[in-house]
């Protein structure tokens, strides 16, 4: 299972870099497999859309069975909303974990890469929260963005919007706003270290006054985060 980064090439691990290559088959959902596409050329390509993530996993579990050596790969980091738990599930129903080797390569996740773009918002604590009620009921989501903004951690948010989830953010930000100030912080990164990059930093008050869809990543402060020019810090406390 490796992890291979929010897109850019350079920006996969050396390990990852070597597990593709040994590989002799590549699982993926089919956009992640065109961001590596230079480096799995040639290759067999296991490629399916989004919502057949457990029919890829079987997949690829079956070519492993078969004696190949299979990289299933997850943008991010596969134990961070990837395919690494799903994959695991998997084995550990069927059997499987002592008959398959099983290596886990982490990779740089979207919140890791959205905050670096930003400056420094994750220095203290954090919680991050997919606003996809796919596979989470939505009261629960609801319940945890608002206890999370109970709690003053900087948030966060995953799969924020999209074509047909366009109310959640707005949601979201209403609980957020019940016990942030309004001029909290927030930074939103669309496309992080991919082509169309973007990086906005805004506020609370007027966070949805800006494009957020799929392939955006939003945090919102705590009330200690600060804009420092250009970039957005949550101070850790050290004394100066």
């Amino acid at each position: 299972m490796v992890g291979t980064g929010p897109g850019s090439i350079e920006h996969l691990s050396p390990r990852a870099l070597k597990a593709l290559q040994e590989a002799d088959v590549i699982a993926g959902y089919k956009t992640y497999i065109e961001l590596i596409a230079p480096i799995v050329e040639g290759k067999d390509i296991i490629s399916t859309g989004m919502t057949r993530e457990v029919e890829r996993c079987r997949a690829a579990i079956q070519r492993a069975r078969e004696g190949q050596k299979v990289a299933l790969v997850s943008s991010g980091d596969p134990g961070v909303y990837g395919m690494a738990g799903l994959a695991l599930e998997l084995l550990h129903r069927e059997n499987l974990l002592d008959q398959v080797e099983v290596e886990i390569t982490p990779g740089i996740t979207s919140a890791n890469a959205a905050a670096a773009l930003l400056g420094a918002p994750l220095m203290h604590d954090f919680v991050v929260v997919s606003l996809s009620d796919l596979l989470t009921p939505w009261e629960v989501i609801e319940k945890r963005l608002a206890l999370a903004a109970q709690g003053d951690f900087v948030v966060v948010l995953y799969n924020p919007a999209s074509h047909k989830r366009t109310s959640q953010i707005s949601r979201a930000r209403e609980l957020l706003l019940q016990h942030k100030k309004a001029s909290t912080p927030v930074g939103i990164v669309r496309k992080a270290y991919r082509d169309g990059e973007e990086v906005v930093v805004t506020d609370l008050e007027h966070m949805l006054d800006h494009p957020i869809d799929m392939f955006s990543i939003v945090i919102i402060g705590n009330n200690q985060t600060q804009k420092m020019g250009n970039f957005l810090v949550t101070p850790r406390g050290y004394a100066l």
